[in-house]
């Protein structure tokens, strides 16, 4: 039986965005956290007026707990967590402002959203400030696309070395995208997780799986990337 897999090298291409602003960040609940407390969070939010570019720190217990945005009063008022539009769980959570309106929080733990952990405050504009980009790691620069493997595309090559010989050239940057052709009824392209991974083409660590015969992959963060077929 004849493997085929490669391996190649993703590199991060910066862009500094630099700005002058005074915005303000808040502990949710200042010594309390983030934490059940029926009608807590409304009684202190209102004390503040909060700027686009003003950041929440959520500081909690993770094993029990998280931080769930949801969309609208509705979801808030019903800690209705199905689609919400962001979840952390870090336990120490930094959420930034980036645009004006109304911001809804909850815990996706029902128990305690139901106790009162929720929170619904209005971000207003400030014109003195700028407008904070995205952050950096949403943005991914226009990129280049590479049909791996050029004229033989994706299939059992001649020599094991030819998509590693393949790559060897190429600079590839964040932002990126591997274009995969290839026979789905015979074929498919697995990326997995690691080195060992690779070398023994386990693909029980697969990262991700690809199986249309025609796959456009692209590159998202910076680092080592590996794919074989199953």
């Amino acid at each position: 039986m004849k493997i085929f897999s490669f391996v190649l090298l993703v590199i991060t291409t910066f862009t500094m965005l630099f700005g002058s602003c005074s915005a303000t960040v808040y502990t949710v609940g200042d010594s309390d956290g983030w934490i059940a407390k029926k009608g807590f969070y409304n009684e202190w939010a209102k004390e503040n007026v909060f700027y686009v570019g003003d950041s929440f720190v959520f500081k909690y217990d993770p094993s029990v707990n998280d931080v769930t945005q949801v969309w609208g009063a509705l979801e808030l008022e019903f800690c209705d967590t199905f689609s919400p539009k962001a979840v952390y769980r870090t336990g120490h959570d930094v959420v930034t402002f980036t645009e004006p309106g109304e911001h809804y929080f909850i815990s996706s733990n029902q128990a305690q959203c139901t106790l009162g952990q929720r929170l619904d405050v209005l971000v207003v504009h400030d014109p003195s400030r700028p407008i904070p980009p995205p952050p950096p790691s949403k943005i991914l620069p226009p990129g280049e696309t590479y049909k791996v493997g050029d004229f033989k595309a994706w299939s059992v090559p001649e020599k094991s070395d030819y998509y590693n010989k393949w790559s060897e050239d190429k600079l590839f940057h964040v932002g990126d995208s591997l274009l995969f052709e290839y026979n789905n009824e015979i074929n498919d392209v697995l990326e997995i997780s690691g080195d060992l991974e690779f070398i023994s083409c386990d693909p029980n660590s697969r990262v991700a799986m690809h199986t249309t015969g025609h796959d456009l992959v692209t590159l998202t963060k910076p680092g080592v990337h590996y794919f074989t077929s199953s």
